[in-house]
């Protein structure tokens, strides 16, 4: 009989089912096991299973069944970061110049990008050029009450540059939306200017929100630039690899 085993066994048999399953059937089965599913323990051991965190982490989540599902959900929620898809699903576009152009890694007067995953960056022209997108969250599987409760953390990364022949200005703008699109945080850089005669090396810009209070549906990425010598064609900042990532 099931009840008559040790909790810790107990423990590492439904540790062995599959993580929807627990929530949605094995909790319902009785009141121990409601207890065990709610616990830290059965998600402690299934984190280490799955390779989320090792026996020996130092890891103190406050939820860890929060911290399993959002470990396993961990993506980027930006589409289309590095421009292999030309401009889809970037909206807002704003053409300012000669408009946005995507091109392939290093490009003339360029360097090679830190990863060797990234082929293509967006580069802007000699008058501002935006682009945005518009993060659901809950179309993402993020509910509300994770949203709201746990408040996960939102980390927001972009990556810039310039040509080392023209200098070019670069701005990032992230806002974290209610429903009715109420701005409930907001991070906007400052307008960083990269002078002529730069090296052109690729340079991250990150952002964490946290403790940013319910309500928060939707995440607003923004970013652009242009260039200073106002040059025909793109010679403006560059831009790859944007990332907002929802993470425990």
């Amino acid at each position: 009989r099931m009840e008559s085993l040790p909790e810790a066994v107990l423990i590492r048999i439904l540790a062995s089912i599959p993580a929807v399953e627990l929530v949605l059937a094995c909790r319902l089965v009785c009141c121990q096991w409601k207890n065990l599913v709610d616990g830290a323990a059965l998600w402690i051991l299934k984190c280490q299973q799955e390779g989320l965190t090792d026996a020996e982490s130092q890891e103190d989540a406050e939820n860890w069944q929060n911290f399993y599902f959002l470990s396993k959900k961990k993506k980027n929620l930006i589409k289309n970061p590095c421009g292999e898809e030309d401009l889809q699903n970037w909206g807002e576009v704003e053409n300012g110049g000669d408009g946005w152009k995507i091109e392939e890694l290093p490009g003339d007067f360029g360097k090679e990008f830190p990863s060797e995953e990234v082929h293509k960056y967006f580069v802007t022209s000699y008058e501002w050029c935006r682009k945005a997108q518009v993060i659901d969250l809950r179309a993402e599987g993020y509910w509300e009450e994770l949203m709201d409760t746990t408040q996960p953390k939102i980390v927001v990364k972009d990556w810039y540059a310039g040509r080392s022949d023209a200098g070019c200005l670069y701005e990032l703008c992230v806002k974290l939306l209610s429903e009715n699109e109420d701005v409930l945080a907001e991070y906007k850089s400052e307008t960083i200017s990269i002078p002529q005669d730069n090296d052109a090396n690729w340079i991250e810009m990150s952002h964490t929100f946290s403790n940013y209070g319910p309500g928060v549906r939707f995440v607003r990425f923004e970013h652009g630039g242009q260039d200073t010598l106002f040059w025909k064609g793109w010679y403006g900042v560059r831009v790859t690899n944007s990332s907002v990532t929802v993470e425990p």
